[in-house]
Parts: structure tokens; sequence; C-alpha cells
């Protein structure tokens, strides 16, 4: 009974529990209104954050190819580890909205075209060094430069001018953009010494956790950064590690065995079965994350639209939902925006599977032979099986599907926006512009579909000028349409984001932005006991 009861108390912690709830099941248990009511005080008293202890993560997501440097991050590891050394100008909330980080407030010309950042001061790096604007603007120089490789570069091209003006940056733009805010919180921008100039790869930022053990597809340890500036808000517990799983199994028997405190990605198909274990909680967020397949416009038999079209009317949408998604999603319609995009327009028609149209377009493309559909575990949860179920449903239009099954280490690398035809998946962005410019651009450095459409940057870039919401919304409705009928990217599924953590975690807060709290929950979670 003890052991049930302190379950129950830590559960109450971390406000996961009721109070109904705790007294109902108290109760159960022969503990009396009293004594159960003394506890429930005390737990609540203990809902603030707790300090100290150690939180491991167990990922998906790594490869022996990761690097510090925050231009390249591709997949989660990287991304999430960033999250606990690395901070940005901005951020964006659970509930969508801006929050300073190393700005501490801004302001905007009228004509949305000139920024001024007022940055926060008693800021220190992790080698001591104090922040200073000049390290803000050698960030975005490093992104923005031409040669760059940065994913964020199709975002800071944009920049006409970055200049430290005392405590200020201020940022002129070639166009109007009134989502800046947004831009200058992408998680490629973390703020480093001189920008990373000298060595991006150092791992030095301004975050909670300075990184003390780097071992790429194994293992990241950060220890806490005794000088950090927002220690009341962020970085609770003495040390985060993450431990690269790629192997769904490896990781939810690593979580029930205690060995870590949480994990991303619970594939649907086993969510009954984890959500039995004791003491562990899933967390189920509906976000904008998809899954997608991709296929290179640019390179043969994939640069024939009929061909693309063939592909997209023949996935069966709705049987992927159910089987690989568990229902734990929505059908997607060939473009990356879904409901919850403020200028999101719902009347374009859903397309369906569809035998007939798709022969139909198969036979005007001229291709003859199979398609190379290349896929791993760690594309998404489920990637193999939705790979043979678009091979059965493609079967019944005609059109034979070849898989190939990769390994997980290098595969965001030697795979993913190298090979013409590949499973993968995109966690979304706060605004529509910046989903657009990260991979539809002609010019982006994730423009994975290969999609080159001068019609369409024209579009993109008019509509971040376009201060007219009907306009705007307008505009957006039009790329749409093209992405949905001329691109190469056929998106069938909507993810919910599915992690699951431990009694020992407390202070989690569902966050549509991404996994694991938008990549958060090493940072701002604490352990309860």
């Amino acid at each position: 009974m003890t052991m049930e009861f302190d379950h129950l108390s830590r559960l109450v912690a971390g406000g996961r529990l009721s109070r109904r709830e705790f007294l109902s099941r108290a109760a159960a248990l022969g503990v009396s209104a009293a004594a159960a009511n003394a506890l429930l005080s005390s737990a609540a008293r203990a809902q603030g954050p707790v300090k100290g202890g150690m939180l491991r993560a167990g990922l998906v997501g790594g490869a022996a190819t990761d690097s510090l440097d925050p231009a390249t991050w591709a997949s989660q590891v990287p991304y999430t580890m960033g999250r606990c050394w690395g901070e940005q100008l901005l951020e964006v909330s659970p509930a969508g909205e801006i929050e300073y980080r190393l700005a501490e407030s801004y302001e905007a010309s009228k004509d949305a075209k000139t920024w001024t950042f007022r940055i926060r001061q008693d800021v220190t790096f992790h080698n001591g060094k104090e922040l200073t604007p000049a390290d803000i603007v050698a960030t975005l120089e490093r992104h923005a430069d031409a040669n760059s490789k940065s994913a964020a570069l199709a975002f800071v091209s944009e920049f006409e001018t970055v200049k430290a003006d005392g405590r200020n940056v201020v940022i002129t733009l070639k166009e109007p953009n009134a989502d800046l805010p947004y831009v200058v919180s992408d998680y490629h921008l973390m703020i480093q010494p001189n920008g990373g100039k000298d060595n991006p790869t150092e791992g030095i930022g301004t975050g909670p956790y300075k990184v003390v053990v780097n071992e790429p597809g194994v293992r990241h340890v950060g220890q806490k950064h005794e000088g950090y500036w927002g220690s009341d808000q962020r970085g609770h517990a003495d040390t985060i590690e993450i431990i690269v799983m790629n192997d769904s199994t490896a990781r939810t028997a690593a979580l029930q065995s205690g060995q870590i405190d949480m994990i991303n990605r619970v594939e649907p198909k086993v969510v009954e079965l984890v959500k039995r274990v004791p003491g562990v909680t899933i967390r189920n967020v509906p976000g904008k994350g998809h899954y997608v397949m991709i296929a290179h416009c640019n390179t043969a038999p994939f640069d024939n639209n009929d061909l693309r079209l063939a592909l997209k009317y023949a996935v069966d949408r709705e049987e992927m939902v159910q089987k690989i998604l568990g229902g734990y999603g929505t059908v997607g319609n060939d473009t990356p925006m879904i409901k919850g995009y403020p200028l999101f327009d719902d009347d374009i028609e859903q397309r369906v599977f569809d035998p007939e149209k798709a022969a139909e377009h198969y036979k005007k493309s001229g291709h003859s032979g199979s398609v190379l559909l290349r896929t791993s575990d760690v594309a998404f949860p489920g990637a193999v099986d939705a790979a043979q179920l678009f091979q059965q449903s493609a079967a019944k239009c005609g059109i034979t599907v070849e898989i190939k099954r990769e390994p997980g280490d290098g595969y965001w690398s030697d795979v993913w926006n190298q090979q013409p035809f590949s499973m993968s998946y995109w966690t979304g962005r706060p605004t529509q512009d910046q989903v657009y410019s990260i991979a539809y651009l002609s010019k982006a450095e994730w423009n994975d579909t290969r999609f080159f459409r001068e019609d369409f940057d024209k579009l993109i870039i008019g509509a971040r000028s376009e201060l007219d919401e009907s306009k705007r919304k307008a505009m957006y409705r039009q790329a749409a349409m093209i992405l949905r009928d001329e691109g190469g990217a056929i998106v069938p599924m909507f993810n919910n984001y599915i992690d699951a953590t431990t009694a020992k975690v407390g202070g989690w807060v569902d966050d549509p932005n991404g996994e694991l709290m938008g990549g958060h929950a090493l940072t701002k979670c604490w352990v309860t006991a």
C-alpha cells in the first residue's frame, strides 16, 4: 500500500491526477480523508519545479553523422539536445504566441521592414563570455551567408542589413514581413559566441545545460549551467542525458524498466500496451507534423507530373491513418497545411484513393516498370508498414512499387534529401510562410522535393509583405493548390505527437509545436522524486 500511495502522491505532484481521483483512490487503499487531504496539501505545495536529479530520454532520430552545428540539425536528437544548450532571440509558446528569450522586447516599423530587438543583459555563454548584440549579428550573418548550408538560409537571406546599435539589434528587410518574430524563433538560429563563425560545432550557447558528452549516434549529456539567467523557468535537473534508441521496441523496454524517463515517437500500434505499464503516461498531442513520401521533381521518372499525380491518387489515406496512426492523426491532402494555421483555407477538395484516376495518369506518364521507394524505421513510426500499404494500394492501380528498407544510421544524411523517392516527416512550423520557405522555395536548402517554380516563389515572397489578411489568405490558397496538384510531396497523413513519460517526470505541458514539448521536455520538466 505504501508504494501505491507514494505513486499517487507523485502523480499529484506532477499534475497528472485530479483531487477527486486522488481522494477516491486513497479511500480504496484504506487511507482516511484527513490523512489524504494532508498529503494532498503537501503535494500541492510540491507542484512547483523540483531542483536536482537526472532526467534521461531515449530518442529515435540520432545518427553517427549528427553535428552540434545548429545549421545542420535535421532530426530529433540534435534538435532536442540543441534545445538544452542553445537559445534563440524569441520562441513560440505552446499557445502559438511569441515568448522572449535572449531578446527582452522588440518593435517594428509601420511598414514591417525594420525590426529592433532589445537584447537581454547579464547573460553568459558556457565558456564565460558575456552575450552581446554582436554575437546575435554574427549568428544571423553566418546563417545568411550565400554559401551557408543552413536550413534557415531561406529565411535570413531576406535580411538587407543586420546591425548592432547599443543594446539593440536592428534588422532591415528587403521586403516587409509581418512574421519576422516567428522567423528568428527558428531552432536553427541558436545564438553562439561570435555567431559560431570560429567553431560552430563546439556546442557553446546560453542555454540551461552545457555539453559534457557528445557521442553522435550513441549518447549526449548536459550538466547544469550554473550561470544560467533563466534558472527559475528551465534547467531544473542537475544533469540531462539523451540515449539514441532508434529501435521502437528498445525504447519502450527501456522506459518500462526505468532505464530512461521519457521517450519520443511511441508507435500507435503499441500505445494501448504502453498505457498498461505502471507509472507510465502516454502524452498524445495533435499538432502540425506530417508524414510524407518525397519525390524529386527534377529527377526521372518523377519529373513527370502525371506520374506524381498517379502516385498521389494511389494512396489510400484513410487506411494509413487507421492502420499506421491507429486513429492518432488525420488524412493529408498533398500540402503541408492543416487546420490550425491562421490563414488556412479549408475549402480545398480532399484528394482520395482513386484507382481509376491513378491508372489514367500513370498511362499518360508513359512510365513502365517499377518505382523505387526508400524507407526506414527512423523516417517516422510505422514508415516501413506505411510503405507496404502504399505498395498494396498502388498495385490495385496497376503501379508497381519496389521498397528498399534503409538502415537508420545515416538515413538523414544519405537518403533524405539525396535519393529521388523516399519517406520522411516534417514537424510543421508556426506560420505558413516558414513552412513554405524552409522546404518549397526554389533556393531553400531543405527543398527536398526539388520543386523549382518561379511563380510559386513570387507568391510566397509576395504574401510576406501583404498586410491585408484576406489577400494573403488567397495567395496561400493558390500556393497550396500548386503544391497539391504539381508538387513532389505526397502527404497522406498528419500525425499526433505521441511521447511517454514515467512517474519520475514532473512539469509536463502539452505543446503542439513538436514532440517532447516542442523539444523542451528535458529543460522544462523536473525530477519529482
